[in-house]
């Protein structure tokens, strides 16, 4: 009979663990997963640790730090890890990791649910399991798993608020998918493994993300660079169009001039932006603005934020964004 293999689960809250309370829905610790743990205990040998209690919303860049700095510790005692979260920033946390674990020689999956596990219709159970099956399947990196399916961090994103196919992969294709084979590897869809395991947890607060619109004040540029603000992220329209007429250009290259990095992708949640295309953003191009290309926006404002916090200039920011470094970018 084959060894099972050996799971952490670090819990940090979410509507996965959530009891109702007096004013709604209110996270609690790994006890009120016992009864989904105990059947999954049968396959797998489960450690657990809650880490944290917290609805995702309050989950911030120290809990990201915190979550990055307790993987990489205890990663070699374990087959593979298991991250239950909140929906609301599981896409962000799963970014933000990806950069902040280079190289992870373990699989670490994030999951979580759209009804409490206290809830019998609750999508809890088949996450878990799906995420479960990820953590052992021996193929590092960091993944999300929900509804059935596994895709890369750095590729998730939420797209329906209360739906059970709650994340997609944008841009990329599923890690694995659960059929009436089991856990369906795509190697295609794997992160890519690049060097040894590391653990490079600084990042800065200190970037915006900013969804453009018809006729928005290109003042908004300096100000953000005035009260400190040391990168932007410009969910432009289209292929990166950017209204740059009147001040529009000045109010970037004002930024710019002032160490601002500024990351321009897409408000479409498919395909790439692409500057090279249009008039308008051959102009940003010209001033030193970086392309996203096909990186959905949590993975590029976590990029952005994780670079500078490594004390890149805006030069190694730049060549940073050419390359892919877990599969966050397909088109370059």
């Amino acid at each position: 009979m084959d060894k099972k293999k050996h799971i952490l689960l670090l819990t940090t809250g979410g509507t996965i663990a959530s009891l109702p309370g007096g004013e709604g829905l209110e996270p609690h610790r790994s006890d009120v997963m016992e009864r989904q743990l105990s059947q999954l205990r049968s396959y797998f040998d489960i450690t657990v640790e809650d880490l944290m209690c917290l609805d995702s919303s309050n989950i911030r860049p120290a809990e990201w730090q915190q979550i990055a700095k307790r993987v990489f510790e205890l990663r070699l005692d374990y087959d593979g890890i298991v991250i239950s979260h909140g929906t609301d920033t599981m896409a962000y946390t799963a970014s933000a990791i990806t950069w902040m674990l280079p190289g992870i020689d373990r699989p670490v999956v994030l999951t979580g649910s759209q009804l409490p596990l206290a809830d019998p219709l609750s999508d809890g159970p088949d996450n878990l399991r799906t995420a479960f099956a990820m953590a052992a399947s021996g193929h590092p990196g960091i993944y999300l798993a929900f509804d059935r399916k596994v895709m890369l961090g750095c590729r998730a994103v939420k797209v329906r608020a209360s739906g059970f196919s709650a994340f997609e992969s944008v841009n990329a294709k599923y890690a694995a998918k659960v059929s009436n084979l089991g856990l369906v590897i795509d190697k295609d869809g794997l992160q890519p493994q690049i060097g040894f395991a590391q653990l490079m947890t600084n990042v800065s607060s200190n970037v915006f993300l900013l969804k453009l619109t018809p006729g928005l004040d290109p003042s908004i540029f300096g100000v953000l660079a005035d009260i400190g603000y040391k990168g932007i992220v410009i969910e432009a329209f289209g292929l990166g169009g950017v209204n740059v007429l009147n001040e529009g250009l000045d109010g970037i290259k004002n930024a710019l001039s002032r160490g601002v990095s500024v990351v321009v992708t897409t408000q479409c949640l498919y395909d790439s932006s692409d500057l090279k295309v249009y008039q308008v953003g051959k102009k940003l191009l010209d001033l030193g603005v970086i392309q996203g290309r096909d990186m959905t926006s949590e993975a590029a404002m976590t990029k952005l934020m994780w670079a500078i916090g490594q004390g890149m200039t805006q030069k190694q920011i730049e060549s940073l964004f050419t390359r892919s470094l877990a599969g966050e970018i397909e088109f370059i």
